[in-house]
């Protein structure tokens, strides 16, 4: 029932929509396409249950993302998008399933994070000592007019 009020669960929908905008790289709402894939939220879904979800997805993302960890990310969206309000998640489950896919998925890039901030630590630390190497140099008197 669409009673034009905004809810919590309106808010879960807005987020879908949102959701399904980062993986397709589309507007919510475009007039410059045909009527069939017009409204976002409604093609995401339609895609997803005709399994051709992989096919609007932006190119990018399905270039650099695991396609399990991806429909995963998607199945969320399309719970948020789900046209009877009672049926959709609250926030904080739609929170919750995102946390942990972001646990999953986060295992690789924090390997990666941990092995660049020490990389950046240990350069940060060379810069200290360097820093300290040329303030004690100009702690030291030099005369450059005496020559040799």
């Amino acid at each position: 029932m669409h009673t034009s009020q905004l809810t919590e669960k309106s808010d879960v929908y807005s987020f879908g929509v949102v959701l399904a905008e980062l993986l397709t790289a589309k507007k919510a709402l475009s007039f410059a396409v045909s009527p069939e894939v017009r409204n976002l939220a409604v093609y995401f879904v339609s895609s997803m249950d005709e399994g051709c979800l992989l096919q609007i997805v932006d190119e990018h993302i399905i270039n650099e993302a695991n396609v399990e960890h991806l429909m995963e990310f998607a199945n969320v969206a399309k719970q948020c998008l789900r046209v009877k309000r009672e049926e959709r998640p609250s926030m904080k489950e739609v929170a919750l399933q995102l946390e942990g896919l972001r646990g999953v998925v986060g295992e690789k890039h924090r390997l990666e994070e941990t092995k660049s901030s020490l990389k950046a630590s240990s350069s940060s630390i060379l810069d200290v000592e360097s820093s300290k190497f040329i303030d004690s140099l100009s702690q030291v008197p030099m005369s450059l007019a005496g020559g040799r």
